[in-house]
């Protein structure tokens, strides 16, 4: 019970709180990220300062204390399967609901990255490959995020086992829960879309 408690719960949360986006931005005299754009404290909103260096920054420290957060777990488990799955899970908690901003956060997509690929690489590659083509399709960022995330269980299933993907299918619902917005535009056509270089339709 110590364990789960420390490593499963009070630990993940604690790193996947840490709002990177925030202090990446503050630290690089950008201002108040939450002021710009959508407000969220995520990747794809720092790059819309135009500042690629820091969007790839914030990106990089997301997934990474998700990744942390599973191999911590994973060290301390002794053997419990269950443990790093949790800790994945609980980290994107975090981010989506820190304590540092007032409860509130990203929506998860980068944190989830890290968890993902850290839980089982396979599955991770996979995630990555769909968003990319989806991505490129369709220039839809959430739309890539959210496509990702649903074939995650799949993939689990096939690269690893039924509780991985268990695993998965709550980030996903996790991911789709704070995308509502996002859906709505796209189901009325009004969604950002992906520049590639290019001037997006909808900034």
């Amino acid at each position: 019970m110590f364990t789960l408690l420390i490593f499963g719960l009070l630990l993940p949360f604690a790193f996947g709180s840490v709002p990177f986006g925030l202090l990446i931005t503050w630290s690089a005299g950008m201002g108040d990220i939450r002021a710009i754009g959508s407000g969220n404290v995520g990747a794809t909103n720092v790059l819309r300062t135009g500042k690629k260096g820091l969007a790839i920054a914030t990106l990089l420290c997301d997934a990474g204390k998700g990744a942390l957060a599973v191999f911590i777990a994973d060290a301390m488990g002794g053997g419990n399967s269950w443990l790093p799955l949790i800790a994945g899970v609980v980290a994107i908690l975090g981010h989506i609901f820190s304590p540092w901003l007032g409860f509130k956060g990203g929506k998860g997509v980068a944190t989830s990255i890290g968890v993902i690929l850290a839980l089982s690489w396979p599955v991770g590659v996979c995630a990555i490959l769909v968003w990319v083509f989806m991505a490129w399709k369709f220039r839809y960022s959430s739309l890539a995020a959210l496509t990702a995330a649903a074939s995650t269980p799949i993939f689990a299933l096939i690269f690893a086992d039924w509780k991985l993907a268990i695993a998965y299918l709550c980030i996903a619902l996790l991911v789709a829960s704070h995308h509502q917005e996002n859906i709505k535009r796209l189901q009325a056509g009004t969604e950002s879309q992906i520049s590639f270089g290019k001037k997006p339709d909808d900034q």
